[in-house]
């Protein structure tokens, strides 16, 4: 099946799930690319919440300058920037060593303005294994219970880089330099999104506790929500190729780094584009707690 999101230019826009995620043809993201191309692509992109693109042969200038199509990127990391010369890259690259992201989450919800979008190119990938996840958290709102939805719609979390998703993913050493730096901002546990009015959950690894509650009942609230929101139902999983590209909303997905492939090399390259605050169903935005990251989603675009 084809979506009718396409039928204005000539690209091919196929779902992968009944709910998350669509493979997309017919477009090189190396090349220039017109405004409706932009604009068809975008519209499956927040209808879908991730999109894959196979056989895309990007380096640093050609990954930066398609991305920046669909706004102002950020730096590479809050704390890191980027490898020298590429200040807008964050290098995904692990052996089965050190740093890897085998947790659910969502990209950087600790700052004030988490990404927007993020591109992620695979450079190397494992023969077996290396998959990635991705769960629908507006479906995964949509699908609570009544009584339960009226009640997320009224938290509001605090967000940590100390926190599960550093516990389980970073190693000793990496670890400790990453937690040198505290941030932490409280958003609302459902956010709606800036661009299509959309009500989405906010949670993932870096998700500490819940303001207002115990941290036992904090913790069992995040726990709950979570597993609404990672429902199978409501997820795509991706097995990579070299050369593919994905990009995803921020705003609307969790997402989870399948760690099987027992030491084999993995790479990937990755770029983001700038967020707004998280705003809650009462209007009120994100704030934050501790920490200033204001330069990393401050509209380099070099």
């Amino acid at each position: 099946m084809t979506d009718t999101i396409a039928t204005a230019v000539d690209i091919g826009i196929t779902p992968l799930t009944g709910y998350t995620g669509a493979e997309v043809t017919g477009v090189d993201a190396t090349a220039p690319q017109s405004a409706e191309t932009i604009a068809a692509l975008r519209a499956a992109l927040l209808k879908y919440k991730v999109i894959f693109l196979r056989d895309q042969r990007l380096d640093y200038a050609s990954q930066v300058a398609f991305a920046q199509r669909f706004g102002e990127l950020t730096l590479g990391h809050p704390l890191y920037g980027g490898p020298e010369g590429k200040p807008l890259l964050r290098e995904m690259d692990s052996k089965g060593e050190g740093t890897r992201a085998n947790h659910w989450h969502t990209d950087l919800t600790y700052l004030e303005r988490p990404p927007a979008f993020a591109f992620l190119h695979n450079v190397v990938c494992p023969p077996v294994g290396g998959d990635t996840i991705w769960a629908n958290t507006a479906v995964g709102y949509a699908n609570l219970p009544a009584e339960l939805r009226d009640l997320a719609d009224r938290l509001r979390i605090v967000h940590s880089n100390d926190a599960d998703f550093t516990d389980d993913t970073y190693d000793g050493d990496s670890r400790t330099n990453y937690l040198m730096h505290q941030f932490e901002a409280e958003h609302p546990a459902v956010r709606v999104h800036e661009e299509t009015g959309e009500r989405s959950l906010l949670l993932g690894g870096f998700a500490r506790r819940v303001h207002g509650f115990s941290p036992q009942a904090g913790r069992d609230l995040i726990r709950v929500l979570h597993e609404y929101a990672t429902k199978p139902e409501f997820t795509a999983r991706w097995k990579w190729r070299a050369d593919d590209l994905v990009i995803w909303d921020n705003q609307a997905t969790l997402h989870y780094a399948v760690y099987d492939y027992h030491g084999q090399h993995r790479r990937g390259e990755r770029v983001t584009v700038g967020g707004p605050v998280p705003v809650g169903v009462d209007g009120r935005p994100g704030v934050v707690l501790r920490g200033d990251t204001s330069a990393f989603a401050a509209g380099l675009t070099r």
